[in-house]
């Protein structure tokens, strides 16, 4: 399972990228024989191209920067340059960088939460069958995020909460923490809509407006924005 909403998320999610092209993907994994392996079997999964792989981090920001993927499937534990601060430079110094999915072995993986900090769009474990990474790859490039909520919680409870100053709660509209509330659970868009009975073009700018009020660089940094500051609580079903 990749996570509560994932599923549908994908199962709406096109198979390839704008008019029927593939997804690309750059593979940055210290292992060799993981990476290869991933490279094999997600490049045989539908509307993936593999174009590219790295060793560290270091590498997967230099070969990002060449071969401009749409996704990029992050190890966190890297030589060189870990999958955290990798990503950090992959969303600094491009006006449109890739996705990042992290992949991590654990799900209590502390440097999961910090990647998701630093602007990852959501995260898989490498025991998942490869058909369901394959579909976090493109959920990711249509837009949404893939998150494991029960995990994710369990990841944040661990650490201490930011103080209350530090999230600015008074600036969301009541509407606007409903919406943030429900992103946690794993929600996508559509489904939001679906549970307010609005237009999910209402619901797209609700959620544009959180990020912007959270200085958030994506959905998932929001969501973890209001676990860290308490918003949002470890156990939270919605």
């Amino acid at each position: 399972m990749i996570g509560s909403g994932a599923s549908s998320d994908a199962n709406r999610a096109a198979t390839a990228g704008p008019a029927g092209t593939p997804v690309t993907l750059l593979i940055a994994d210290d292992d060799a024989v993981t990476r290869s392996g991933l490279r094999t079997l997600l490049a045989a999964q539908p509307g993936i191209a593999v174009v590219g792989e790295a060793a560290d981090g270091v590498e997967a920001v230099e070969h990002a920067r060449r071969l401009r993927p749409d996704v990029v499937l992050m190890d966190v534990r890297m030589p060189r340059r870990n999958g955290i601060e990798a990503t950090r430079h992959l969303l600094a110094e491009s006006a449109e960088p890739p996705k990042v999915v992290v992949i991590t072995t654990f799900e209590n993986d502390g440097y999961v939460t910090a990647a998701l900090s630093a602007g990852a769009s959501g995260f898989v474990l490498k025991r998942l069958p490869v058909p369901q990474i394959a579909e976090a790859v493109r959920v990711v490039a249509a837009g949404e995020a893939v998150l494991f909520p029960a995990a994710l919680r369990r990841m944040v409870a661990a650490r201490p909460l930011g103080s209350a100053e530090a999230f600015p709660k008074a600036a969301l509209t009541g509407r606007e923490e409903e919406v943030l509330r429900l992103m946690a659970t794993g929600l996508s868009n559509a489904e939001i809509a679906e549970s307010f009975i609005v237009s999910l073009e209402t619901v797209k700018t609700h959620v544009g407006n959180v990020l912007t009020k959270l200085g958030a660089q994506n959905r998932t940094h929001a969501v973890v924005i209001a676990y860290e500051s308490g918003l949002v609580v470890p156990g939270f079903a919605g």
